[in-house]
């Protein structure tokens, strides 16, 4: 009998054991499959877009259909701001979820030029290094314009894949960000420089899609997709006789509004090949997609219904078209009115993930999803803005806009008036007076702005100076 009673015991104990290790081996499936549930993410940003240059926000002088159609699949925001008049500082915004005036680059409107001190600490997190931390693969097609090398770059800060643009702006053609032979192309595969032949807004599409079709199965993806469109110079795809006539490619006597329509165009149509890979793949509906800009329009731009454009804190300056499509969580062709800033992807696309900022680096921007996915109504934001030139500021409080342009001070109700022309500061003293001071103790708690800010001629290498994570100034 204990003989018997002993092998029944070691039976049950291998039963046991066997139970156990399919236990474990199902755990181990639920993870992957949970890993395989969480959704891509593709953020597209474009380059000095103007709010209304989009169909499916007014644009009738061309056609859109790739991002309409994108808009059509999800949600459209009417209230989206960048988080500056100008490309590099919104870019600080973006990548850090925070003010960039909490980092020494976002001081410089944009960056200049190479600097061993001006660009994005590789240390602090960033919307790429977060997703990495949860796994994720991550990849920026297109222009960084966050620090030059050595010191800075894409693939020390989260990205561990890099093509395209170090700085502001280069030539569609050449990519070179001087109109003149001798200088080199801006134009790197991870920190390495590369030759490459093409418009560069189809080189990007092409980038996009390659990964997008190799993307292995059993990762998720982090996709940054930052075209240079339309930002200047002005070149549609056949324009390659215009960039080789160019004597600088900030050219104030190029352009019109046929270039533009060309530039936008090129720019939807990659964005619609993106968006076909992904089908192509059967990954479209476990993706989301952003897609927004940098900030507001310039020269050939449509920014109606408001006024102003880039470098000015108009709305037309800062005011962004942004969309955001997620299938099966956000309703297709719904419009959301939450005010919204740059600084506010990063918490929103870490929620789809069920990831958090850095509680050392904690974010300025809010979580957009609950309203994006209908849970939540809009609410009040209150938001800041200043740029040195023209010592331009501004504050957006619920439907109130306080502006400072030099020495001009004006209160704005920017949801009926939305030209920015009545202004009620004498009407409404007192919330003039209480933004006016709002702004004043926002801004003591950001780094002061510099008199060597829209300078690269800085030669410390104090990298001290780049961000204090307790906010106090320098």
């Amino acid at each position: 009998m204990v003989m018997g009673s002993s092998r029944f015991s070691r039976r049950q104990t291998l039963a046991g054991i066997g139970a156990l290790g399919a236990v474990a081996a199902t755990a181990v499936q639920a993870q992957a499959a949970g890993a395989a549930r969480r959704p891509n993410v593709v953020f597209i940003l474009a380059d000095d877009m103007g709010f209304g240059d989009l169909g499916v926000y007014g644009q009738t002088d061309y056609h859109t259909p790739n991002l309409d159609a994108l808009a059509a699949a999800g949600a459209r925001l009417t209230q989206a701001y960048a988080n500056s008049a100008v490309c590099s500082a919104s870019r600080f915004a973006i990548i850090t979820g925070r003010y960039q005036y909490r980092l020494r680059g976002g001081l410089e409107e944009p960056i200049a030029g190479a600097s061993d001190t001006i660009g994005l600490p590789p240390d602090h997190p960033t919307l790429p290094s977060l997703f990495r931390k949860a796994g994720y693969r991550t990849a920026l097609f297109g222009k960084w314009h966050l620090g030059s090398l050595p010191h800075f770059g894409p693939t020390k800060s989260g990205y561990d894949t890099f093509f395209g643009n170090f700085g502001g702006a280069v030539d569609y053609f050449t990519h070179r960000p001087e109109a003149n032979e001798s200088k080199p192309e801006d134009l790197y595969e991870n920190e390495v420089p590369v030759h490459k032949v093409g418009y560069y807004t189809e080189l990007l599409g092409d980038r996009a899609v390659d990964y997008v079709a190799r993307a292995p199965a059993d990762q998720p993806f982090f996709l940054s997709l930052h075209f240079t469109a339309p930002h200047w110079p002005w070149e549609g795809p056949g324009d390659e006789a215009t960039s080789r006539d160019l004597k600088d490619i900030f050219h104030y006597d190029g352009g019109n509004l046929a270039t533009y329509a060309r530039m936008v165009g090129a720019l939807d149509a990659q964005i619609g090949r993106v968006v076909a890979a992904l089908k192509a793949r059967g990954i479209d509906d476990n993706t989301v997609i952003v897609f927004t800009s940098d900030n507001g329009g310039e020269r050939f731009s449509k920014v109606w219904p408001f006024s102003g454009q880039k470098t000015e804190l108009l709305e037309g300056g800062i005011r962004v078209p942004a969309i955001v499509v997620w299938p099966g969580h956000i309703p297709a062709g719904s419009i959301c009115a939450q005010v919204a800033a740059g600084m506010d992807w990063l918490p929103t696309l870490l929620a789809t993930i069920d990831a958090a900022p850095d509680p050392a680096f904690p974010s300025d921007g809010v979580n957009l999803l609950p309203g994006l996915i209908g849970q939540r109504a809009p609410f009040d934001r209150t938001l800041f803005w200043r740029y040195k030139a023209n010592h331009q500021r501004a504050m957006r409080s619920g439907d109130w806009k306080y502006l400072k342009i030099n020495d001009n001070e004006f209160l704005f109700n920017v949801v009926v008036d939305t030209r920015e022309r009545a202004n009620l500061a004498t009407r409404e003293p007192a919330v003039f007076a209480r933004m006016k001071a709002q702004w004043d103790t926002w801004n003591k708690g950001m780094l002061p702005i510099r008199s060597d800010s829209y300078s690269h001629k800085v030669t410390s290498t104090h990298q001290a100076d780049h961000y204090r994570p307790d906010n106090s100034k320098e």
